[in-house]
């Protein structure tokens, strides 16, 4: 995974559902990745320090 790509919970974390939509806007050594996290609008909810394991990749 890397940056700009579409992502989404596996788990929930951090007050968010599994199945949240996000974009990974910063990469911490592949480890963990700082998510944007959206709602239906397209508006960010939250932006979160993700670990990689939480995450699974939708569209590259």
């Amino acid at each position: 995974m890397k940056v700009l790509d579409t992502v989404k919970l596996k788990y929930d974390f951090q007050g968010l559902s599994a199945g949240t939509i996000g974009t990974i806007v910063l990469e911490y050594d592949g480890t963990a990745f700082e998510v944007e996290f959206i709602d239906t609008n397209g508006d960010t909810i939250d932006v979160l320090i993700t670990p990689a394991e939480k995450i699974e990749l939708i569209t590259a």
